[in-house]
């Protein structure tokens, strides 16, 4: 009897399908799931897979991709529909990356249209200025910061569009694994952002996805 109880008809309720996490699970497991979701016409991601896993993954499935450092894999199905919007994901630095690039798979594996921009914190504002028309454009935001997390309170103060702010536990002793960004984004004196947990990529570009996906064409 299979360990695995997959909800094939997520997609039709939440408009994304279902994603898998990857620790704990045997690579039986992996492979039986990746199976059943890429059967169904679905894009396969999962994320927090070991890279001892996903070499063994990759190789059955040549056209999926793993990025080793967002320990995540992707094996897309369906097209990716850029009719309802766009989001764009920026992160302070780049040691933010991996969990910049868990969001941009993720919206990739929700047909999103995604964009990332990489290295532009308040250390150096006149890099996010740059980059300003470029945050215009987006119908959702997903801003990526460690340290003290000062980036979404700017970010929020100039642009019109939904905020999703994902503290990272990048940082020296007292940022406290993340603590101290997710502290300040919580209480971020720019109206209306709303805030994940530490390090939590994936769950950004899910309610990116929704937000976009509740769009209409």
């Amino acid at each position: 009897m299979s360990d695995v109880d997959l909800d094939l008809t997520r997609s039709e309720r939440c408009g994304f399908p279902e994603f898998v996490y990857g620790k704990g699970k045997t690579l039986t497991n992996l492979f039986e799931i990746i199976e059943r979701i890429s059967s169904s016409g679905e894009n396969v991601l999962i994320t927090k897979l070991s890279h001892t896993f996903a070499e063994k993954l990759v190789k059955a499935y040549p056209d999926a991709i793993y990025e080793q450092s967002a320990e995540v894999f992707f094996l897309k199905k369906k097209s990716i529909n850029n009719s309802k919007g766009k989001a764009v994901i920026i992160t302070a630095g780049t040691t933010d990356m991996p969990i910049a690039r868990e969001a941009y798979y993720t919206l990739k594996a929700c047909s999103c249209d995604v964009e990332l921009i990489s290295d532009a914190g308040v250390a150096g504002l006149h890099r996010l200025l740059k980059k300003l028309p470029q945050l215009k454009q987006a119908d959702a935001l997903i801003v990526i910061a460690g340290m003290e997390g000062a980036l979404p309170s700017v970010v929020a103060g100039l642009v019109a569009c939904p905020i999703i702010a994902v503290p990272t536990s990048v940082g020296y002793g007292t940022a406290f694994g993340g603590v101290a960004a997710l502290l300040a984004m919580l209480n971020s004196c720019a109206n209306g952002v709303t805030v994940t947990n530490i390090d939590n990529g994936f769950g950004a570009a899910c309610a990116a996805a929704r937000i976009i996906n509740s769009r209409p064409l």
